[in-house]
């Protein structure tokens, strides 16, 4: 390896300035390390990575996947290096290890880039980014991409690098993107900022050392392009040394996790990132016939999606793609002559397939893999092991996971996911299940990110098992909540997360918190939580009496405090406190369901809904309570039987008679039948309650119409369609008009009997659409017309 070939560099290293994440790139590292043969190998990368390098020729290594460094007190400040199958440091690894050449990485340790780090989270690198502050911050390809007439640097790239034809010196692309760069940074500057100057004084250092050790000419470093003229620049060690002097360190541990195609895009670690990975790994594995290659893929995906693609389909749209690609000055078809060549041939000109092509293609949902003998904090160790135990896999590719909890396998699986989402880890998330509504179904919506593997490690400090780790944040959780609605919600998830050592303490808090406080609308968000706790701990076994107690003495509070509560209240505050009564309302009904034998250890009689009917009747009859809540108390109890439609529709005359506010009128009436309780088909067959309607806001002046009329648009812009249809027809009949049925009572409805020629009118038209055979039941459907 002569200093010719090296591109430069003092001492004939071998300078491989390289683009992450380039295929092109990849390629021409692998065909200059096979022609200069070195004896060391250094990357640009962390150097806790050194001994993690073995790990890549495990058979259990798949990429994509990353280094993770993560500041062991504070596993959130965290920092990734991502690798692909076409990424060139990945290739100059495996070109290493499968040689048995030592590999050491020499950007600056994660140690002090996590350090240096604000604020926690994943650190961005500065590549290709030369400064902050005054210096220009430049993207060095699309200035390149500019400079050659190109408006896309990503085309610029595959022109240039990814369709440049193999064969003659390896060595030469090297050389001619060092030249470029250090052109580029002789005219914007090399970079004032702190952190990329350090990063490139403790890269020549560790040059240097590989140089003493191995011998100058035995040498190949792989980095970002942007750095090969600092690395090239002959400068002091003391200088160096001098820039690393002081730097802020931290305890850093560092570890493989899997990354996927999609976290490809993300600019970390190196600082680069790809838009289209699954395009630049197919152009890596099929070097050879790529146009020809990739529709093939496009025409295999769209078969599988029911598209009638066919062979010919696939020799058109190469030739197209060839076609476009001539036209446009181009060496060889590229993503966008492809992209635009699929989409009219095989698409029929829709963008609707073409994005299934771009998602699962042109991006992909590829997952890595890592070996089990990767470093693993001792949670992550008992999350493997409960994953393959419970045959949950994690996948890129978002599903859904429907569980059974009667199912031991499905009950664990649950378990462990609520425990995940207790810890932070969103595995999954539950969704609405689109079959049975019952407690036993739930329905998760399952995607693994990588970012997981920093959540997992962050809930390491709880403990080292996921039941530990739960239990241990379920505990301080209780102890640090905020309001009583917290710890209630907390209390209902242990149960669903099976936490028995945790939910003493929290009831403990429980208790507390719910004595003390005395606001009737914490009170109100509390006790549906605890309902439901309820009957999770009937679906799941769990023993609730305890909690049973709580809720109980909830409601006992809630049924003093709630008539107070309701009165002299605004708008907005009248609209809220409705919704409480619903949810208690709600909430008692189930309260009273639960039995001893139901799984409430006895805590919960029948007595419950006796005191909270008499409390919708205080509510339902006292002028004081606000019109909406008024409205909806009548309306609880005409819907549970606990009034008769004579007192209901007497409380309506009262809310809407002539001296009573029209705005406490619309109030009433929205209490009544809005907010999704219905209401509209209850006027639509109650020509009585219609017509006090009707007669109300007939009577209201004009002036007052104006202030009522957005409140009944908001209540009446609830319905279906079909009911307001209804409702309209009803009221612009009226009594006598059009020939409608009048009701005993004179107002617009439905008639006291049966009109049977109306009836018998549809016997014809049944008979046409049923067919003769089934024209003996049409006198039926006659009958109930």
């Amino acid at each position: 390896m002569t200093g010719a070939r090296a591109g430069g560099a003092a001492g004939g290293t071998l300078l491989l300035g390289v683009r992450h994440h380039g295929p092109g790139s990849a390629r021409a590292v692998r065909a200059a390390l096979d022609e200069g043969r070195p004896e060391a190998v250094l990357i640009e990368g962390p150097p806790e990575a050194d001994s993690l390098v073995h790990l890549a020729a495990d058979e259990g290594m798949r990429p994509p996947v990353a280094l993770l460094a993560h500041v062991v007190d504070e596993p959130g400040r965290s920092a990734f290096w991502p690798l692909a199958e076409f990424s060139p440091e990945w290739v100059a690894i495996q070109w290493a290890v499968g040689r048995g050449v030592p590999v050491r990485f020499i950007d600056l340790p994660a140690a002090n880039s996590l350090a240096r780090a604000e604020g926690g989270g994943e650190e961005e690198g500065g590549e290709p980014a030369p400064g902050d502050g005054d210096a220009v911050r430049i993207d060095p390809l699309a200035v390149l991409a500019e400079t050659a007439g190109y408006d896309d640097p990503e085309r610029w790239w595959e022109d240039a690098v990814e369709h440049r034809e193999g064969g003659g010196d390896a060595f030469a692309p090297f050389e001619a993107l060092g030249e470029a760069m250090g052109a580029l940074r002789e005219t914007y500057g090399d970079g004032g900022h702190g952190r990329d100057l350090a990063r490139e004084a403790h890269m020549r250092l560790r040059v240097r050392a590989a140089q003493k050790e191995f011998g100058p000419d035995r040498v190949a470093v792989v980095c970002g392009a942007w750095h090969v003229p600092a690395l090239r620049r002959k400068v002091a060690v003391a200088a160096d040394r001098a820039l690393l002097k002081g730097l802020p360190k931290v305890k850093a541990e560092m570890t493989w996790v899997p990354w996927t195609n999609r976290r490809l895009s993300r600019a970390s670690g190196y600082g680069a990132g790809v838009s289209s990975p699954g395009w630049y790994g197919h152009l890596f594995g099929a070097p050879d016939r790529p146009v020809e290659r990739w529709m093939t893929k496009v025409a295999r995906l769209l078969r599988e999606e029911d598209r009638l693609v066919s062979s010919a389909h696939v020799i058109e749209a190469v030739r197209l793609a060839d076609t476009l690609a001539a036209m446009r000055g181009r060496p060889l078809a590229g993503l966008t002559e492809t992209t635009d060549a699929a989409r009219a041939v095989m698409c029929e000109g829709s963008d609707v397939p073409l994005a299934l092509v771009h998602d699962k293609l042109v991006v992909g949902d590829v997952l890595g893999e890592v070996p089990d003998a990767a470093p693993a904090v001792p949670l992550q160790r008992d999350l493997t092991r409960l994953q393959r135990k419970l045959r949950l896999k994690p996948d890129a590719l978002e599903r859904e996971l429907e569980l059974d909890l009667r199912k031991e396998t499905d009950a664990a699986r649950s378990t462990l996911l609520h425990r995940l989402r207790l810890l932070g880890v969103g595995w999954g998330d539950p969704v609405r299940s689109r079959g049975s509504t019952g407690t036993f179904r739930e329905t998760w919506r399952l995607r693994w990110e990588p970012e997981l593997s920093v959540r997992v490690a962050e809930a390491g400090v709880w403990g080292t098992t996921v039941l530990g780790a739960a239990t241990g944040k379920a505990t301080a959780d209780a102890v640090g909540a905020a309001g009583l609605a917290d710890v209630t919600a907390l209390a209902e998830r242990c149960l669903l997360a099976a936490l028995p050592d945790a939910l003493p303490v929290v009831m403990r808090v429980l208790a507390d918190r719910a004595a003390l406080d005395a606001d009737v609308g914490h009170l109100a968000q509390a006790l549906p939580a605890l309902v439901r706790s309820l009957r999770y701990g009937d679906v799941r076994g769990t023993d609730t009496a305890a909690l049973g107690e709580v809720a109980l003495g909830l409601a006992e509070r809630l049924f003093v405090g709630l008539p107070p509560a309701c009165t002299g209240l605004g708008a907005e505050a009248a609209l809220e406190m409705r919704g409480h009564v619903d949810a208690v309302h709600q909430a008692v009904g189930m309260l009273g369901e639960l039995t001893p034998d139901a799984g409430s250890g006895g805590a919960v009689s029948q007595g419950v809904r006796v005191r909270w009917v008499s409390v919708l009747r205080v509510l339902a009859r006292r002028e004081a309570v606000a019109g909406v809540v008024r409205g909806r108390g009548v309306r609880l109890l005409l819907d549970g039987g606990e009034l008769a439609d004579e007192e209901a529709a007497r409380l309506m005359g009262l809310a809407l008679s002539r001296g009573s506010d029209p705005a406490e009128g619309a109030a009433w009436i929205e209490g009544f039948v809005g907010g999704g309780s219905g209401g509209g088909m209850l006027l639509v067959h109650d020509d009585r309650l219609l017509g006090l309607v009707d007669e109300w806001l007939s009577g209201v002046s004009a002036d007052a119409f104006i202030d009522v009329l957005p409140l009944l648009r908001r209540t009446f812009s609830e319905y279906e369609p079909g009911v307001r249809r209804t409702l309209g027809e009803l009221v612009r009949r009226g009594p006598t008009g059009g020939g409608a049925a009048v009701g005993g009572d004179g107002l617009p409805g439905f008639a006291e009997e049966i009109d049977a020629a109306r009836a018998d009118a549809v016997v014809a038209t049944v008979r046409a659409l049923l067919g003769e055979a089934l024209a003996g039941r049409a006198g039926l459907v006659g009958a109930v017309g």
